[in-house]
């Protein structure tokens, strides 16, 4: 029963949230983030992740530059800009309100 796409629609609220608190950085750094910080629970896959990115990126959420790494290869860089933290504040207030529905129809289920 347990499914990985449950918090797919909450993609764009960790990524803006990583982004605020650690800076740029690129997608594996971000895929990485996720899956250390929620223990191993949360796995974003390549296929979930850029197309999110690339869809944050059109709508002016995040912006992207190229770098080159300390290994010497090219790697797209994604941060978040000042009109992101507005963005953010209101998704986080949304999806705390969510998460205390869902939460009160399991108590009460």
């Amino acid at each position: 029963m347990a499914r990985q796409d449950s918090f797919q629609g909450s993609i764009p609220l960790l990524i803006l949230k990583i982004l605020a608190r650690r800076g740029a950085l690129h997608g594996y750094g971000l895929a990485t983030h996720i899956k250390q910080v929620s223990q191993d629970v949360l796995n974003v896959e390549e296929g979930s992740l850029y197309p999110a990115l690339h869809r944050m990126e059109e709508a002016g959420l995040i912006k992207a530059r190229w770098v080159t790494t300390e290994n010497n290869r090219r790697a797209r860089v994604y941060e978040i800009t000042r009109a992101d933290a507005k963005e953010l504040e209101q998704e986080e207030i949304r999806w705390r309100a969510i998460s205390a529905a869902i939460g009160r129809v399991l108590k009460e289920a």
